[in-house]
C-alpha cells in the first residue's frame, strides 16, 4: 500500500463525506490536527461520525471506542499509520 496516495485519498474522502467542496487535497496538511481551527476544515462531532463510517466502509476499519478513535483520527498522517498497520496486521 502506498503511503502517500493513502494519504491523497484519505483527504479526497474527508472532503467528499463532510461536504467540504471549497477544500482541495493540496489544502489539507497531512500533520495538522484534523478537528483544530488551523485545518480549516472545520470538522465536528457529526463529521466524525461520517468520517469513521467511510473508514468502514472504504478500508474494513472499525473502531468502536471512542478514545481510540480520537486518537488515531488526530491527523492524516496517524490516520495512514493506523490504516497501514491493520491492513498489515
Amino acid at each position: 500500500m502506498d503511503k502517500e496516495q493513502l494519504k491523497i485519498d484519505l483527504k479526497q474522502m474527508i472532503i467528499d463525506e463532510c461536504e467540504k467542496e471549497d477544500i482541495e487535497v493540496d489544502d489539507v496538511a497531512n500533520d495538522v490536527e484534523l478537528f483544530s481551527q488551523e485545518s480549516g476544515l472545520e470538522l465536528d462531532s457529526l463529521d466524525a461520525l461520517e468520517i469513521s463510517m467511510a473508514l468502514q466502509k472504504n478500508y474494513g476499519i472499525r473502531l468502536g471506542d471512542p478514545k481510540a478513535f480520537r486518537r488515531v483520527i488526530t491527523t492524516i498522517d496517524s490516520l495512514a499509520d493506523f490504516i497501514v498497520k491493520e491492513k498489515n496486521g
